[in-house]
């Protein structure tokens, strides 16, 4: 955001989303720097977002459950199944389902979201 913000500024609008998780909004067990990290975020997500509305900036974040990617199988395989227990969708995410949520806050059919948190993350946060 260092260096993308002045640039928006310069031309009057810009979109920002951050990516966060789940442990940005609950606790998740044995992950105490990971959900300080992911809170982090989002409170930066807030800040930024509403100092910089006034320029045409809008900030928000996406909170994705568990993605197939590499992260995921360098994970314990008991970490593992404590996590996928935890989605009710019962399933882990693909890329691209997270990928359409960000896709929808960078539109213009998001123009009126600012600061939000868009959780795309099978259930997880709601349990």
């Amino acid at each position: 955001m260092k260096y993308e913000i002045p640039q928006m500024i310069k031309n009057g609008r810009g979109v920002i989303v951050n990516m966060t998780s789940g442990a940005g909004l609950i606790g998740i067990p044995q992950t105490p720097l990971y959900s300080a990290r992911k809170h982090a975020v989002l409170g930066l997500t807030k800040s930024a977002a509403v100092g910089y509305a006034k320029s045409g900036i809008r900030i928000n974040a996406v909170a994705p459950g568990l993605v197939k990617t590499d992260m995921i199988y360098s994970i314990d395989e008991q970490f593992m199944k404590t996590l996928k227990s935890m989605h009710p969708i019962g399933r882990i995410a693909d890329p691209q389902e997270i990928a359409e949520g960000v896709v929808w806050l960078l539109s213009d059919k998001a123009s009126f979201v600012l600061g939000h948190t868009l959780l795309v993350d099978g259930g997880i946060v709601s349990r």
